[in-house]
């Protein structure tokens, strides 16, 4: 893993414990991106002879929701996401936001996320990144050619940001993750918002990975979470994937409309770039 990512490419800051952030008080900002659960608890977890706990089938399972996504040319969805952060005072506190994404591989991906203190838009056409803060009326034009996977691992090692649910959008999902997992767990079915999935749970040397797929002819992600084992507290990033369209039934949307009197300044210098933005600094 890579600075800047928890796992795989995902995009969340690592943040090494010595650094604080503070809001109000000084606070500690997770390792990894995206990191643990509402309650911790201890659980023993019976494995013996049971399918549930069966690694081959859990990774055939997510063999195949990679492959899915691998194979959609297109796709949209909405998400609400969560990162932890955990205070000096082990203080657990989560930050809160929602939005859309628009896929078009190999090169397309307009993505948007609402959260407390901005609105924020990304654009990317293959050829130019686009960034607007909407509230502040600011924006950031960069030159930036490749895929999506390009764009993943620009955002993450140059802007230190992230876009929703970046390991999943890779168009090498399975090579990306797979060889990470030293622990792999089918637990069984769960339901999110209504829709029943296969619940598996890896491990790798520095996070623990929860991941919720939908059963049937469409196995896309509807929750995906990561605890950073390594970061005292346990934080996790989770989001939740829903209204999921795929093919022509996808949402088209890959225009990025600027508001009178927007102002063009570096990527770097657009306002809450980051979930980790408004009362929270990194020091």
């Amino acid at each position: 893993m890579s600075e800047g990512c928890s796992f795989a490419r995902i995009s969340f800051p690592k943040i090494k414990k010595r650094k604080k952030v503070h809001m109000l008080e000084k606070m500690k900002l997770p390792g990894t991106a995206g990191l643990a659960g509402a309650a911790a608890v201890a659980a023993v977890l019976c494995t013996a002879g049971a399918a549930r706990a069966d690694e081959a089938q859990a990774r055939e399972i997510f063999q195949a929701m990679a492959d899915y996504l691998v194979a959609q040319t297109a796709f949209s969805f909405d998400y609400d996401s969560t990162l932890d952060i955990v205070t000096d005072a082990s203080q657990k506190l989560a930050i809160a936001s929602s939005g859309q994404v628009t896929v078009e591989r190999p090169n397309k991906i307009h993505a948007t996320r609402n959260g407390g203190f901005a609105t924020v838009e990304t654009l990317f056409d293959g050829e130019t990144l686009t960034v607007l803060n909407v509230d502040e009326k600011l924006f950031a034009k960069a030159p930036l050619s490749g895929s999506i996977n390009d764009l993943i691992d620009t955002l993450r090692n140059t802007y230190k940001r992230s876009v929703p649910a970046a390991d999943l959008l890779l168009d090498d999902v399975d090579t990306a993750m797979m060889p990470l997992f030293t622990d792999v767990k089918d637990l069984g079915a769960g339901v999110i918002r209504g829709t029943v999935c296969d619940h598996l749970a890896f491990r790798t040397e520095e996070a623990d990975l929860q991941i919720w797929i939908a059963q049937g002819d469409t196995p896309y992600p509807c929750r995906y979470a990561i605890t950073n084992t390594q970061f005292e507290g346990w934080p996790e990033y989770r989001i939740d994937i829903y209204n999921w369209k795929a093919g022509d039934a996808a949402i088209a949307d890959f225009t990025l409309a600027l508001p009178d009197g927007a102002q063009e300044v570096e990527v770097l210098a657009i306002p809450h770039l980051s979930e980790l933005s408004g009362i929270f600094s990194v020091e």
